[in-house]
Order: structure tokens, then C-alpha cells, then sequence
């Protein structure tokens, strides 16, 4: 007999096996799963737990779907209220009592100008249908066919929405610059950015000769989030809807990431207090589940039946826990509530940036928040904004994830670090997310290459 026996090794880890599969199965073009290898198996509110028995704070909230976090009690009860009713799943554009009662809770939360007049067409599950949706409308309407959009946009991923998202290769698409004081393309920033990029629009709207002509209709984001989380100042979403009245140009605004009270108010462009001409809609409008609407002056509807069409835009399930969102949001003031707590949250971190030079910037809008992360060894422009250091950004996330906190990133070079929580977010908890997030940014620094930087730091009590 052996003096010695062989004992067999342990099993991997069931997660790591799901993981495993899913490197070898899914496409390369998988996001997510790359910066943040979990397995979620629980939910509720801000919290996931992972198979590992983690637990995280998910401050992604499905790229802002979850308005209400997950797994909220008043969409779970919402969809289960049509699962036992025996209500049919699948209706395409049928009307049905669900179907009803979503319109009129959205019309409820509406601008009244948009409401009185409005009409709205159900698209695919997701935003960049509803994009494609809008541009198929305004041509129609219109009889023309290019369109306007902004430098640092992200509008979907289908042919259209990609034409009109920064980055795109479209001639039929003439690129505007969107107003960024951080990175200012006119090099003053601030109000006066915002003044010569209204200007400069103005100039290429009604220039015969600068290679644009009349647009079908003009695209924007009241706050760019892919872009990078860069709130368009108010005086200037005014102006660009004075410019496109004045010219006969559809404006169309995407509120997909920006709506149901995520920004301080119901819908961002509320701030402002613009009223467009077509609203695109999606994420947070479904309380988790996918749906897709835009809303449209009705002067707009010359299109024929079947001009925009999809399988799945009667997703029953969508509109009842949308529904259950909405109410819940407009009833218990969850926009106001945003600005608040937004508010206080950019103040700790811009105290946190005072202590870090590797944050050149922090901004945004209710809890739609951005921080972004910039080389501190490199020189600065005349603005004082250093370049982007994407990889900084990156061990910042994977610190934030070692330290159970989800992040995503986002700009122009994937630099900038973007909180989405829930709107139930509480006190406490957000001290929880930005005090992992300030021994994030610490350790991160604390590990880049070249000088260490600031000495680690927590937001709890930091001067505004």
C-alpha cells in the first residue's frame, strides 16, 4: 500500500464554470461581462449577490433601466397581477387594459404641451429602435433626409442610430459640436463654449454654402451619458430649440437614459424647459423589462400603417411594471429627490477631486454622475484639462468591484467613471458607495505607475 493516497482536487467554484462557458460560447463583442466577471443570482434594491456569495452595490442599474433598483415590490406585484390574470403576453399592437392604462400613466408625466397633442408609437424592445423609429418620421413628415447630430452622442446600435452617434462615418449625417467645458472644442469653455456652439450651428443651418442641407431633423441628449456624463447647458438646449422652430427642423431629443426622474426632474428636458418634437424613450419607461416608445407632436403622423413595425412592441409585461414605475416615481417625488441627493453626492465628490489630481473633472445631473479620470503627471491645456488615462479609469473600476461596487466607465476614451443607482437610493447607502469609492480611487492611484499621488482618502465628511 501507498505511504501516500491522491486526494482528488476540488471542484471549481460553480461560478467559475458559468464564467468559463461564457468566454467559450458568447460572441467577442460581450461588454459588460468583460469588466465585471460576476454571476448575479440575487437582487433587491441596490444590492446583487453573485454566486460566490458576494455581495455587491450595483450603482449600473442596467445602464440606467433600474429606476427603482431591482426587483422593487411594486413591479414585481405589477407582474404578477397580469401573469395570474390570464392577460395574453403577446398582443403586437393591439390595444388591451395594460397597454391602456401604460399610455395614460406616461401621458400623465408628460410636458402638457407634448401631452395635449401628442401620439406615441410603440417600437422594438429596445432605445435604438425608437431612434430609428424618430428618423423615420421626421422623413416622412418632412420629405428630407439628412440629419443633425453632436460630437460625443451615443443614440443605439442599429445602421441609423450608429450614424448619428459620435464616432460614426455617415455623410447623410452633418456632426455638431455638443457644448463640453471640461474639453471645450472652441478652447474657452464654460458659458461662452456653449454661446460658440450655438453659434456655430446657427451659422451651418442657414450657411448655402457650407455643405449641409436642411435636415430631416435634429438629434440630442439633454446629458450625454455614453459621451461621458455632459449635461447640455439649459440657455443652450433653449437655443437649439429656437434654431430648429425657426428652420422648420423636428427636434428630437433622447431621453432614454436621461428620463423618468433620473436627472432631477421627470423628464431632463424639464430644466430647460424646452418642448420637443419627438421624445424618445426607453430603459427606465419599462421597470426593467424591455420597451420602447417615442411621443411626437401629431402634426408629425403622416406616416402609413406599417411604416415602423416590430414583433415585440406589445410587451405586456414591460408596460404593466412600467407602468408600476412611473406612478411610483411621480407619487413619491423620486425626481426631486435625485436633485437632492445628486446634489450633495457631487459636492463629496468634488471635495474627493481636491485631494486627487487624477480626477480632472466631476459632473452631472441628479444621480446620473460622472468623474472624470486624467493623467496627473501629464501637462495641462489652457483650460486646464489634462488627457484622459483610461487605464487609471479601469483599475478604478476593478478596484470598486474588489471592493463589492459596480461602476461602469464611459467618454471619449472610456475615462470616466459613471454612477447610475437607483432613485431609492438612501443616505446611507450613498455614503456607502462614495466612501468604496473613494479607497477605490486611493488604492488605484496607490498602484499606478509614477508618483503615488494624493494619500488615500474617504468622502464621509469632506468639505463641499
Amino acid at each position: 500500500m501507498a505511504l501516500t493516497e491522491t486526494v482528488p482536487a476540488a471542484a471549481p467554484p460553480a461560478h467559475e464554470g458559468i464564467l468559463r462557458r461564457q468566454a467559450l460560447r458568447e460572441s467577442a463583442a460581450r461588454t459588460y461581462a468583460r469588466s465585471l466577471p460576476i454571476v448575479p443570482v440575487r437582487a433587491r434594491g441596490l444590492t446583487i449577490e453573485g454566486a460566490d456569495g458576494r455581495r455587491y452595490l450595483d450603482c449600473l442599474s442596467g445602464a440606467g433601466t433600474l429606476a427603482l433598483g431591482h426587483n422593487h415590490p411594486v413591479v414585481l406585484e405589477a407582474i404578477r397581477t397580469v401573469l395570474d390574470s390570464g392577460a395574453p403576453l403577446h398582443i403586437l399592437d393591439l390595444a388591451t387594459p395594460v397597454k391602456d392604462a401604460f399610455t395614460t400613466e406616461l401621458f400623465a408625466s408628460l410636458p402638457e404641451e407634448l401631452a395635449e397633442k401628442g401620439r406615441i408609437q410603440f417600437c422594438g424592445p429596445a432605445g435604438t429602435d425608437a431612434v430609428e423609429a424618430a428618423f423615420t418620421l421626421v422623413r416622412t413628415a418632412t420629405g428630407r433626409d439628412g440629419l443633425a447630430a453632436f460630437s460625443g452622442a451615443y443614440h443605439g446600435m442599429t445602421a441609423d442610430a450608429l450614424a448619428a452617434s459620435g464616432g460614426a462615418r455617415h455623410a447623410g449625417v452633418a456632426r455638431l459640436p455638443y457644448p463640453y467645458s471640461y474639453r471645450c472644442p472652441f478652447g474657452v469653455g464654460g458659458e461662452r463654449g456653449a454661446e460658440l456652439s450655438a453659434r456655430w450651428t446657427e451659422n451651418l443651418l442657414d450657411d448655402p454654402k457650407g455643405g449641409v442641407p436642411r435636415p430631416a431633423g435634429m438629434i440630442l441628449e439633454p446629458v450625454q451619458g455614453e459621451g461621458g456624463v455632459i449635461p447640455a447647458p439649459a440657455d443652450w438646449l433653449r437655443r437649439m430649440r429656437e434654431l430648429t422652430a425657426a428652420r422648420g427642423i423636428p427636434l428630437i431629443v433622447d431621453e432614454v437614459q436621461t428620463g423618468v426622474g433620473r436627472t432631477g426632474t421627470f423628464w431632463a428636458v424639464e430644466q430647460s424647459g424646452i418642448v420637443p418634437d419627438v421624445l424618445v424613450l426607453s430603459k427606465a419607461i419599462g421597470g426593467s423589462l424591455p420597451l420602447a416608445v417615442i411621443v411626437y407632436r401629431e402634426e408629425l403622423d403622416a406616416w402609413r400603417p406599417g411604416a415602423h413595425a416590430g414583433t415585440f412592441r406589445g410587451n405586456q409585461l414591460a408596460m404593466a411594471a412600467g407602468t408600476a414605475t412611473l406612478a411610483y416615481v411621480r407619487r413619491n417625488g423620486l425626481a426631486g429627490r435625485a436633485a437632492e441627493l445628486g446634489a450633495t453626492m457631487l459636492a463629496r465628490l468634488r471635495g474627493l477631486a481636491a485631494a486627487h489630481d487624477c480626477i480632472g473633472d466631476v459632473r452631472g445631473r441628479g444621480l446620473m454622475i460622472g468623474i472624470e479620470i486624467v493623467d496627473r503627471d501629464a501637462d495641462a491645456d489652457p483650460l486646464g484639462a489634462r488627457p484622459a488615462a483610461p487605464a487609471l479609469a479601469a483599475a478604478v473600476q476593478q478596484a470598486c468591484l474588489d471592493r463589492g461596487l459596480i461602476v461602469e466607465l464611459g467618454g471619449r476614451h472610456s475615462a470616466v467613471v459613471r454612477l447610475l443607482p437607483p432613485l431609492t437610493l438612501t443616505d446611507e447607502q450613498a455614503d456607502a458607495v462614495l466612501d468604496r469609492l473613494a479607497d477605490a480611487i486611493a488604492a488605484a492611484v496607490r498602484t499606478a505607475p509614477g508618483p503615488t499621488g494624493s494619500s488615500p482618502t474617504t468622502l464621509r465628511g469632506t468639505p463641499a
